[in-house]
């Protein structure tokens, strides 16, 4: 931040820039040890939007996912999110990375060795029961959260989510679970989409690399013919080609009648 004079965010973004620069060598490193681990944890930076809707970050997520299984955990702090109107908040920023990143995806309720984590399920499982938490809540706010709760009911019927404690470890068990369920779909519908992306952008170069050798046999067999006036205007020399414009001299004059003499 000093040595290129930026903020907070200017700084975080210049470090995932330069980061995603060196991904490469990030998965060298998976690569050497994937054989000694089972699961490799990448944290990623607190700020959501910085590491989701940035290129830098989709070239980091995409960069994973082409070369090993990944799968999105979406961590929520449990005891900040017992007003419905945080949770919400929360739920919407799950369902934009999951559709942003197009990845299996966990929400983990953390912290659940202080708060219990049973009245977030009840409210992703009951839409009656959030609109009821709801009605405590008389702001404008709670008006958007009881409108978005009627669109997020369909994307809670598919989202895997899962209470943990991580000074306890309470769930940890029911998490790697998850995460193993998770693999298995990333197996069945994430991988052979990529394979057909991959295969469809194979075929779009070769047939790229096929016009532009077809382009190249046609020049060849051509060339490229250039009006010559087009060349003098442009002032491109023609080798072994000498062009006087305009009237002769008198000088010029004077020298033919010598040589004529």
């Amino acid at each position: 931040m000093k040595q290129y004079n930026l903020g907070p965010n200017g700084g975080i973004m210049t470090s995932l820039n330069l980061f995603a620069t060196r991904f490469d060598q990030v998965l060298k490193f998976i690569d050497k040890r994937i054989t000694d681990s089972s699961y490799v944890l990448i944290d990623t930076p607190g700020q959501i939007e910085v590491f989701t809707w940035s290129a830098s970050g989709s070239i980091i997520t995409e960069a994973l996912a082409s070369s090993h299984p990944t799968v999105v955990v979406y961590v929520m702090d449990t005891a900040r999110c017992m007003s419905p109107v945080t949770f919400m908040s929360n739920m919407l920023y799950a369902c934009s990375i999951l559709y942003k990143t197009k990845l299996p995806f966990i929400v983990v309720l953390n912290k659940i060795d202080i708060v219990d984590c049973s009245f977030a399920l009840d409210w992703m499982e009951d839409f009656e029961a959030f609109q009821t938490a709801l009605e405590q809540e008389t702001s404008y706010v709670s008006n958007l959260s009881r409108s978005m709760s009627l669109v997020l009911d369909e994307f809670y019927k598919n989202l895997p989510c899962v209470g943990v404690s991580s000074v306890t470890g309470a769930g940890i068990d029911s998490f790697f679970d998850k995460v193993d369920e998770a693999v298995t779909e990333y197996e069945k519908s994430y991988l052979p989409a990529l394979e057909k992306l991959r295969a469809e952008q194979e075929e779009r170069e070769k047939e790229k690399r096929e016009e532009q050798l077809r382009k190249i046999e046609r020049d060849v067999r051509e060339g490229d013919e250039v009006p010559l006036m087009e060349q003098l205007h442009t002032k491109v020399p023609v080798p072994g080609v000498s062009i006087s414009l305009g009237m002769e001299s008198e000088d010029d004059e004077d020298d033919d009648e010598g040589d004529d003499n």
